[in-house]
């Protein structure tokens, strides 16, 4: 199928940086994943993928979490569910 039309997005360096690698790792370019997002969303006849606000538990959370707040370590993951199972 010939391209004949162009989509452009602004973002931020380190979004497109990140997205990069990740998309490089699946082996697929920026475009390709463009393209197969925008198959989806037609596919769909919407988003491909739940979208929803976070309740104030959910926000309060993240919002700790990115301050470093409550957040537990584990040595490896079998440390983790030993934790998780008490």
């Amino acid at each position: 199928m010939m391209r004949k039309e162009t989509v452009r997005a602004r973002v931020t360096p380190e979004l497109k940086h990140d997205v990069e690698h990740v998309l490089h790792t699946v082996g697929l370019s920026m475009s390709e994943a463009i393209n197969l997002f925008m198959a989806q969303v037609r596919l769909h006849q919407g988003l491909p993928f739940e979208v929803k606000i976070p309740n104030a538990t959910t926000r309060k959370t993240l919002e700790d979490a990115d301050k470093g707040l409550g957040l537990h370590t584990a040595k490896d993951v079998d440390d983790l569910f030993k934790q998780l199972n008490g």
